[in-house]
C-alpha cells in the first residue's frame, strides 16, 4: 500500500469508478443492481500495480460503497482476490448468502 491519497470519481455514465496516479487513470467498472454493486474489472498499468496502487484503489472503492450502504460483489478475479484476503475486513459488505 502506498501513502498517496487517492481521489476516486464515480463516473455513473461509464459505470466505473476512476482515478489519475502519475498522470495515468485507472478504472474498476461495474454493474448496479438492485442494492449491489458488481465489481466486474479492474484496468491499471502494471506499475500501478507493482506500486500497490491496486490495493489503495480496491479499499478506497469499497468505502465509496460501505458509505452508500450498498453490497459489493467482485467478479474480477484482482478484486475477488483482494476480497478473499481481507475477508474478515470487509465481508460485510457481501450480499448475504455470496461467499467468496
Amino acid at each position: 500500500m502506498s501513502d498517496v491519497a487517492l481521489e476516486v470519481i464515480d463516473n455513473e455514465f461509464l459505470r466505473q469508478f476512476e482515478i489519475v496516479i502519475d498522470g495515468q487513470k485507472s478504472k474498476i467498472e461495474y454493474a448496479s443492481q438492485e442494492r449491489k454493486i458488481f465489481l466486474t474489472k479492474l484496468i491499471m498499468s502494471e506499475e500501478q500495480i507493482e506500486k500497490g496502487y491496486d490495493t489503495d484503489f480496491i479499499i478506497a472503492v469499497f468505502n465509496i460503497i460501505e458509505d452508500r450502504n450498498s453490497r459489493l460483489v467482485p467478479t474480477c478475479p484482482i478484486i475477488a482476490k483482494f476480497m478473499r484476503k481481507n475477508k474478515r475486513k470487509y465481508k460485510n459488505l457481501l450480499p448475504v448468502g455470496i461467499n467468496i
